[in-house]
């Protein structure tokens, strides 16, 4: 585990570290579009941001390469070298995409010849598991089908769910921590070395999206673009298919008694990573709904517009900071809900919590405006907007504002809110 954090860490450090130099590149080559019909923000921000994720991708092999334990995954799996490949003309894609807006078709025909790459140096589904039956063993033409088809889905679930400050990358981080955690107890706790690969994947993820993100949350002062949310779709697919379309059935049945046992126990999580509605089920809700939507209006699936999850949730009320904890609870919800039901299957309290919590979630939208407060003693710890606003004094009847001076016909005037406080006195306070 240490070599794990250590690597996280790294990649986070040298993520964080670049994205101020790359804004500033970014702003010199001219990497900042105008204000589109569709987009939320108000002033024009550069992009590239997925210039300094790509090089703490790299930075994170690196380091792990030269780690004694973790190691032992480059010289026995040629899987690293797979996602670096693939991760590069994925990136140089979306770099010529952030500067030169190229076209859609191009930009589906460069991820299907990144997933390609991987699959030629073996990164590939070889085998799913079938409910009732077993694993079943997939030929090279299927394999390569199926595991194209998984990283098209997952880079381009990431990219459309890319609409809010912060949104894809805490999003992504969310899926991939639970996605670590699966990988984790697959390779250490039941031994499964075929899993080292995907935790490794899983730890590099993490990294880059946590060094990303103080750059990029409400109000960002640079987007990642289409160079860092299709990188990061891909090494979430690549996580996936390693963990999920390479681990010997044989070996799990070693702990589980039997190959049906064993896929009937890995079930919950095994399907779900196969077809990415778990760890990314958000995202690829609104892909989805993207294409439903747009070829229902006779308009290209690829036709942007503002019809995302997250521009609903702006329309009904919800401010940008909420909208985006709301996308994240619900990520979280689905990510760690299916981990900790693939741990205990068979305990129903699992069940009664994701219920429980869901029904928090759904209370969560349905009241847009709705302020909560904290107690008195934790408001040090929490941004503004949740502290219990301090009632202003009024110019009638009462003295001046608390540790307000004399002079001046009493600084502040009659109706005037004290420092910090909301904008008019008694009014109702910002929804954050």
């Amino acid at each position: 585990m240490r070599e794990y954090l250590l690597t996280l860490c790294i990649t986070a450090a040298v993520t964080y570290l670049l994205t101020g130099p790359v804004r500033k590149f970014a702003i010199v080559a001219g990497a900042m579009p105008e204000i589109r019909a569709r987009d939320v923000h108000r002033e024009p921000t550069p992009r590239l941001g997925g210039i300094a994720m790509f090089f703490g991708l790299c930075a994170g092999l690196l380091v792990a390469d030269h780690l004694p334990n973790l190691n032992d995954v480059f010289e026995r799996s040629n899987e690293p070298r797979a996602l670096l490949s693939g991760a590069a003309l994925i990136w140089l894609i979306g770099v010529l995409d952030d500067k030169f807006e190229i076209d859609a078709l191009i930009k589906l025909g460069g991820q299907m010849i990144a997933a390609g790459v991987m699959v030629l140096q073996g990164l590939t589904i070889l085998w799913i598991p079938v409910p009732g039956y077993g694993m079943v063993l997939l030929d090279q033409g299927q394999g390569t089908l199926l595991t194209v088809a998984l990283v098209v889905i997952t880079i381009n679930a990431v990219n459309f769910v890319d609409g809010l400050d912060g949104l894809a990358a805490g999003m992504v981080c969310i899926a991939a921590t639970a996605f670590f955690l699966y990988a984790y107890r697959l390779w250490y706790g039941y031994g499964i070395e075929a899993a080292a690969p995907a935790t490794l994947f899983a730890a590099i993820l993490i990294g880059m999206c946590l060094g990303f993100l103080p750059h990029n949350i409400h109000p960002a002062r640079i987007f990642m673009g289409d160079s860092g949310s299709m990188l990061i779709g891909l090494v979430l697919a690549a996580g996936a298919i390693s963990a999920t379309g390479q681990i010997d059935g044989d070996a799990l049945s070693l702990n589980f008694g039997g190959t049906r046992d064993a896929t009937h126990a890995m079930l919950p999580v095994f399907i779900p990573l196969l077809m990415p509605l778990t760890i990314i089920a958000i995202p690829f809700a609104d892909l989805v709904l993207a294409i439903v939507r747009r070829t229902w209006n006779g308009k290209s699936p690829f036709a942007a517009d503002r019809g995302h999850l997250h521009h609903r949730l702006l329309e009904i009320g919800h401010s940008h900071s909420r909208a985006v904890l709301i996308m994240y609870f619900w990520s979280a919800l689905i990510g760690f809900g299916t981990v900790a039901y693939s741990v205990h299957s068979a305990s129903m309290w699992i069940l009664f919590v994701i219920v429980a919590l869901s029904a928090v979630g759904l209370v969560l939208l349905m009241l847009p405006r709705f302020t909560p407060h904290i107690p008195r003693w934790a408001e040090s710890f929490v941004p503004p907007r949740y502290r219990r606003r301090k009632a202003a004094a009024g110019g009638g009847g009462g003295g001046p504002p608390r540790g307000g001076g004399g002079g001046g016909g009493g600084a502040a005037g009659a109706g005037a809110p004290a420092r910090g406080g909301p904008r008019c006195a008694g009014g109702r306070a910002p929804a954050p």
